[in-house]
């Protein structure tokens, strides 16, 4: 899906994936996955497993970086589905720490390797989306480990990128943190990469799958059918606004060119308001 940023980083990453293996007493088989920008490298062993190994800056990590994962297993109905936890290692060198997670291998690739929005559609049967709708219904009853998306982040983000104040988060539910395309498989569904778990405005995670469709039409109509009960009640839409905020964001970074027509298109729709020129990269 991605590839390390530079020689350093893929030497740094493979040496930190080589000594998890060690400490698991296991090995690597197959070809490794990269995250974004190289900050993780995975691979599946030879006991059937994956094994995921992150980065961060010891500067701007702390002991949460555990939490998503960690205290998934503790809090999150096994209704949910997802990838389970078996074994955990965190160490740090020099300027970096590092978290080697084992944890179950899902057979079945996500539904767009190569970039989180979604480029045709994956015709998807109903069954797929009956367990979607299950697993987040199940996960929103969760107790949850952090506040995901923070009103301070919505009262700079919204004014910069959608050009209106941003509305006061009151109303929040438990939810994934990073609902798109390259985190879901195809089926049997799968709900992968939970460092970013947590309280998150209701309807954020149906609005976020749902501004990642919007190159496809047909996709992005059958979200909304799907979840029209949550997208539609009173607080949907300051949902669907945190994350049209949150892609314009990054459109302004120069992420997701060929969607920031589409979501500039949809925030004009719900604000009346044209998006400022900072949300064009």
């Amino acid at each position: 899906m991605y590839s390390p940023k530079d020689d350093e980083t893929q030497g740094r990453m493979e040496h930190a994936l080589a000594r998890a293996t060690e400490h698991f007493g296991t090995a690597t088989t197959g070809p490794v996955s990269w995250g974004w920008f190289g900050r993780t490298i995975g691979s599946r062993t030879t006991d059937d497993r994956w094994l995921r190994v992150h980065c961060g800056d010891i500067a701007q990590a702390s002991a949460a970086m555990t939490e998503g994962i960690v205290i998934a297993e503790e809090r999150i109905s096994n209704v949910v589905s997802r990838p389970h936890l078996h074994r955990l290692l965190r160490w740090e060198a020099n300027q970096y720490v590092f978290e080697g997670e084992l944890i179950d291998y899902i057979p079945q690739p996500v539904i767009s390797p190569e970039t989180p929005d979604l480029a045709e559609d994956p015709h998807l049967p109903d069954a797929w989306w009956a367990t979607l709708r299950e697993s987040l219904d199940a996960l929103s009853g969760a107790e949850p480990p952090r506040t995901t998306i923070r009103q301070e982040w919505a009262d700079r983000v919204f004014p910069q990128f959608l050009g209106i104040p941003a509305p006061a988060l009151t109303e929040r539910v438990t939810g994934h943190g990073d609902m798109q395309w390259a985190n879901l498989t195809g089926h049997p569904i799968v709900l992968l990469d939970w460092e970013r778990w947590g309280a998150v405005p209701v309807g954020y995670d149906p609005a976020m799958l749902y501004v990642n469709s919007l190159r496809v039409p047909a996709v992005a109509e059958r979200v909304r059918k799907e979840f029209a009960e949550i997208l539609e009640m009173p607080a949907g839409p300051i949902g669907e606004l945190v994350a049209l905020a949150e892609m314009l964001q990054a459109v302004g970074s120069g992420w997701y060119q060929e969607l920031a027509l589409h979501l500039r298109e949809r925030a004009r729709e719900l604000t009346g308001v044209e998006p400022p020129e900072s949300a064009t990269a």
